[in-house]
C-alpha cells in the first residue's frame, strides 16, 4: 500500500483545486456549512489546498515541542506548516462537523490519527493530526488510499512522519490538557493539530 504523497505531482492537482474554490467535497464549499464568520474562517483554513513549501515549514515544531505542557494557545503560527514524527496509537473516523457539512459517511469525514511518543505510554494524551476529504480524493488521483480504514491498517501501531498544516482548532481548546488542565475527560494533550495533513509516510525507526 502507498501512503506517501508525491508534492510535485500533486502540484498540478491542487492548482486547479485552488483556482475553482473546492471544499471538502463536490456540494460542500471551502467554508462548508458554517454559519458564524469565525467558524467559517476556521474551516475555510482546514480545506487548505496548497502544498507547503519548505519555506512554510517551521522546523522547531516537533512531536515532544507540541506535547510541552502550558497555555499553548498562541505557541505557533496558524501561517507555517510542520513535518513530524510519532507513534500512531489509533486511526478514527471524525465526528460530523460543520467544516464537512455534516456529512455522516465516512468518506466524506476527517480522519483523526493520535501520535504520541512513546509505543508504550498508555497514559499520555495524543496529538491529533487530521486527514480531510479533499485531501484524501488528491492522494488518490496520485495512487494513495488515505481510506480511514487503509490507514488504520496501514499505520496503525506504527512510526510516521506527517506533514500538514498548522491549526489550532479553538472549537477543542476545552478538551485539551494545555488548555482546560486537568479537566476530566481531556482526551488530546492541545489543540494545536496538523490540519489538512498532505503527506504520510511510516518511519524507519522510532525517535
Amino acid at each position: 500500500m502507498r501512503l506517501r504523497t508525491f508534492p510535485y505531482r500533486l502540484g498540478v492537482v491542487l492548482a486547479l483545486a485552488c483556482s475553482t474554490g473546492d471544499g471538502a467535497f463536490p456540494g460542500c464549499s471551502v467554508t462548508g456549512d458554517a454559519v458564524s464568520a469565525g467558524v467559517r474562517a476556521l474551516n475555510r483554513l482546514k480545506n487548505r489546498p496548497a502544498v507547503p513549501a519548505d519555506s512554510d515549514i517551521d522546523t522547531s515544531v516537533t512531536l515532544s515541542a507540541l506535547l510541552a505542557p502550558g497555555d499553548d494557545r498562541v505557541r505557533w503560527s496558524e501561517g507555517r506548516a510542520a513535518t513530524i514524527v510519532g507513534y500512531v496509537r489509533d486511526v478514527d473516523v471524525g465526528g460530523v462537523e460543520t467544516v464537512n457539512c455534516h456529512a455522516k459517511t465516512p468518506g466524506h469525514r476527517d480522519t483523526h490519527i493520535a501520535l504520541v511518543g512513546s509505543a508504550g505510554d498508555e497514559g499520555q494524551l495524543p496529538v491529533v493530526v487530521e486527514v480531510t476529504p479533499g485531501w484524501r480524493a488528491r492522494a488518490a488521483r496520485g495512487g494513495a488510499d488515505w481510506s480511514t480504514d487503509s490507514l488504520r491498517a496501514a499505520i496503525a501501531g506504527r512510526w510516521v512522519r506527517v506533514t500538514g498544516w498548522l491549526l489550532y482548532d479553538v472549537e477543542h481548546q476545552g478538551q485539551a490538557e494545555h488548555t482546560a488542565p486537568g479537566r476530566t475527560g481531556n482526551w488530546r494533550a492541545t489543540a494545536w493539530e496538523l490540519h489538512p495533513v498532505t503527506a504520510i509516510a511510516v518511519d524507519p525507526s522510532p525517535r
